[in-house]
């Protein structure tokens, strides 16, 4: 595909042309006998683009790149295109059908998480999400047993006491937001419409043990965007009222308490979670963008992210901002045993805006992931592992050693391209020694193009 002008579709994010198998792969190190299960990434890579100069990098037919450990060993690798029906097409296979809302059919490209028992690759914007088997095929679009309303999100989170699915959907063509609740037995048994003006671009939510925050900020879907495509440009919209609602989370759309911020816009939060000692503050961690879609039509440009603490005083009416870090970092995580709860440690991917990094290898991209940082919150310290200088870090993938072990005892999963081979090793981390050497790399035979978030798939939860 040619898309000279376009650094979407070249260097480390130019989108590979085939699927790939690979059995027993080489291993450096040694991988640890308690990772059994599947790591697997999501991400754009669109297989034909009419206008390779228009392509924006959120509108690609997402592709699954998924590992499976067991018993010490990389058994394979996959790499898998989600099969919507425009994308069975072109495969020239047979089209699967299945529900879809408005209409829409788009391979998801976003996330990919497990909830009650099916692995489902996830996007925002009203599509639905899209179930598939262990070995990363597709089953089909998946509506929660015809109990979805509409679209489901890019960002669910999964609360760790009770198992229940929550996440804030919203969709550019009809326009809505929605709280979803998701039980156990995989039907939705909640929903909040929440009102807002306008098409705001709803990324990404906060669940804590009490409340829901949402982010209603200036970026927001050109009215004159006809779907997913080259021509599905977000905008920064000056003048748009920056805002963060809380709503409880057995409240009503009139219970949301909206308090003003500063202009700003935010793709990711760490984790939030209410503070133990009574004050009924709420702290959230999360990654903070000035101004973002300003010039660009293609991807992400704008100011450099930073990582914030916001404290929501709900009694005084007020957020309080806080920077924890001044360099550029995206993706950040934590352990997902403490998702809605108090925790000490975080991780993120630092960015090649930071000076000592260097991109010229590939001219054009100004943010590709360059290290990792890990975040010791209660001393106020970090750590920076740094990989090859031409960057290709992906999200970082925390996973405890155990079900009740310290939040600090685990693994750290990522792709990172290797510039020796041309390809890509999962690199596993020693969550306690990060700056250490890596306990394994396990080397992919192909180069896996710059995506978005992934997860770790136990075998046995």
């Amino acid at each position: 595909m040619a898309g000279a002008g376009n650094p979407y579709m070249r260097g480390l994010f130019a989108p590979v042309r085939e699927e790939t198998t690979a059995y027993e792969l080489a291993v450096t190190g040694r991988i640890p006998e308690e990772l059994d299960g599947r790591y697997v990434r999501n991400g754009p890579n669109p297989l034909g683009v009419d206008d390779p100069a228009a392509y924006h990098w959120f509108s690609g037919d997402g592709m699954l790149h998924g590992l499976r450990l067991r018993g010490g060993r990389a058994e394979w690798y996959r790499s898998r295109w989600v099969r919507s029906d425009a994308m069975a097409l072109r495969l020239g296979e047979k089209i699967l059908h299945g529900p879809r809302h408005l209409d829409m059919d788009f391979a998801p490209n976003t996330h990919v998480t497990r909830f009650a028992g099916r692995l489902l690759a996830l996007v925002e914007g009203g599509a639905l999400p899209y179930e598939l088997d262990a070995d990363l095929e597709t089953v089909g679009p998946f509506d929660f047993a015809g109990t979805l309303p509409g679209g489901l999100a890019a960002h669910t989170t999964v609360d760790p006491d009770t198992d229940e699915l929550h996440c804030v959907a919203y969709c550019w063509a009809w326009p809505y937001v929605q709280y979803l609740v998701a039980g156990t037995d995989g039907r939705i048994r909640r929903r909040v419409d929440i009102p807002v003006d306008g098409r705001p671009m709803m990324h990404d939510f906060s669940l804590t043990e009490r409340h829901v925050l949402l982010y209603d900020l200036p970026v927001v879907f050109n009215p004159g965007g006809v779907g997913v495509g080259p021509s599905f440009p977000y905008v920064w919209e000056p003048g748009r009222p920056a805002r963060l609602g809380v709503l409880p989370r057995e409240g009503a759309a009139s219970d949301v308490r909206w308090l003003e911020i500063d202009p700003c816009f935010v793709f990711h939060p760490m984790n939030a979670y209410e503070t133990e000692d009574g004050s009924g503050l709420i702290t959230v961690h999360l990654v903070r963008y000035d101004r973002l879609f300003t010039k660009g039509r293609t991807g992400p440009d704008g100011s450099p992210p930073a990582l914030e603490r916001w404290t929501v005083d709900l009694r005084a009416g007020r957020v309080r901002r806080e920077r924890v870090d001044d360099r550029p970092v995206e993706l950040p995580r934590v352990d997902p045993r403490r998702l809605t709860l108090p925790h000490r440690y975080g991780y993120a991917v630092l960015e090649s805006g930071a000076a000592d990094v260097r991109v010229a290898h590939f001219p054009g991209i100004e943010r590709v992931g360059a290290g990792l940082v890990k975040y010791d919150l209660e001393r106020g310290t970090s750590e920076v592992r740094r990989f090859a200088p031409q960057g290709g870090v992906g999200e970082a993938v925390f996973v405890p050693a155990g079900p009740d072990t310290a939040e600090d005892d685990g693994w750290l999963m990522a792709y990172v391209f290797d510039p020796d081979r041309d390809a890509t090793d999962l690199v596993v981390l020693d969550a306690r020694d990060f700056s250490g050497e890596p306990v394994a790399r396990v080397h992919l035979p192909v180069r896996v193009p710059v995506g978005f978030h992934g997860a770790w798939i136990p075998d046995r939860e």
